[in-house]
Order: structure tokens, then sequence, then C-alpha cells
């Protein structure tokens, strides 16, 4: 039972700790809300025309080649400190389908023109 009360004591201490950050900034920062400040801020441009317009994501394509990369240095490197020690031929094995996998993704992004920098 003392595992369960300490993590019940964390608990409310976080929450506790939070109520507090939030009344302490609604007793001490300013305020003046004036008709500038309440309207909509949008990257530093005043928003006109419609609420919605579609967009290209481009860059979405670029976003997923990246977390490919990351994960595999994340997943690589890690194995290869260990490969000083006998990790045997089952480790090499999986390593080379995981590299496998990683590089029908550069692949596939090579043919559609993802990695062309014009």
């Amino acid at each position: 039972m003392d595992g369960y009360q300490v993590i019940a004591g964390v608990l409310l201490l976080g929450v506790l700790l939070v109520v507090a950050g939030y009344t302490a900034r609604r007793l001490l920062a300013p305020r003046a809300p004036t008709p500038t400040k309440l309207t909509t801020y949008e990257s530093g441009i005043d928003p006109v025309g419609r609420d919605w317009a579609q967009t290209r994501v481009r860059y979405l394509a670029y976003a997923f080649l990246y977390v490919i990369f990351a994960v595999d240095v994340v997943y690589l490197f890690p194995w290869a400190l260990v490969l000083r020690t006998e990790l045997g031929v089952a480790s090499l094995i999986e390593v080379a389908i995981f590299i496998g996998v990683v590089l029908v993704g550069l692949v596939h992004a090579l043919r559609r023109g993802l990695l062309r920098w014009t």
C-alpha cells in the first residue's frame, strides 16, 4: 500500500503545482483587454476572406522522410555500439531487414521525385 500512497502523493503534488501556477498567473498578470488584443492573430497577417482555405501539404512528404531517417538513426546507433560484442547472425539479419525496409522507403521517395533540390 505504501507504493500507492507515494503515487497518490506525487499526483496530488503535481495537480497542486499546476493550480498554484494558474492562480499566480491570474493574480499577477496584467489584464488590459482591448479590441486590438482580442482580434485573431495569424502569423502577423490580419485574417481576411473566408475562414477556410485549401492549402497544399507539400512538405508533409519531407516530414515523413525525416521521421523515417530519424527512426533509422535511433535504432542503428545503439546497434552499432553493441556490435563490438558478440550479437550473432540473427541480429545481423534483423538489422539487414530493417535497413532494407528503410531503403524501400528511400527508393519510393526517389521515384516520386521527392529528393530533387529544384
